[in-house]
């Protein structure tokens, strides 16, 4: 069922999905909070609150398919107004963050993949998102890629700063 359109959006979201793990597979549980920033005023986002913020996002992506309401990501203890720690007992382990993570992509996968374009029409149901964002074809391309890449691109910079390979 799936068009050329949600195809090219799967592609990109599968992509995302093979390299958040590749990204923190050589870290240890220390390695995933640690914060290079040396002002706690600006702590880095590393790469236990990256998973965790994106795996906030999964189940809104999967609403906005469904054109099902959703509840406002942004005061969540891991929403857009939190702050990273390096307290280790507020994030899952690697291994629960990474396999939420890639379930929540195959699971979009699927759902997304049995959709055609009418599925771009549904509308966003979330008041404060519907001025900028109010149908699933603004929503989804910047939740998916737009949002998701940029929080990549943290960790990716965020490796070569501690001195790791690229991946």
């Amino acid at each position: 069922m799936a068009t050329p359109l949600i195809d090219g959006f799967l592609f990109a979201w599968t992509k995302n999905q093979d390299y958040a793990p590749r990204l923190v597979a050589d870290l240890t549980e220390e390695q995933m909070i640690l914060q290079p920033a040396t002002d706690p005023s600006a702590p880095a986002n590393h790469p236990a609150w990256v998973l965790s913020h994106l795996n906030v996002y999964i189940p809104i992506i999967n609403s906005i398919i469904k054109g099902e309401p959703f509840e406002d990501p942004k005061p969540h203890r891991f929403g857009m107004l939190s702050k990273p720690t390096s307290d280790p007992s507020a994030y899952q382990s690697k291994e629960e963050l990474v396999a939420e993570f890639t379930n929540g992509h195959l699971a979009i996968t699927e759902l997304l993949g049995n959709e055609d374009d009418r599925v771009f029409e549904k509308p966003v149901s979330l008041p404060r998102w519907q001025e900028v964002m109010p149908t699933a074809a603004i929503a989804l391309p910047y939740l998916m890629f737009n949002h998701e890449n940029g929080h990549l691109g943290q960790v990716s910079a965020w490796r070569r700063i501690q001195g790791l390979p690229s991946v």
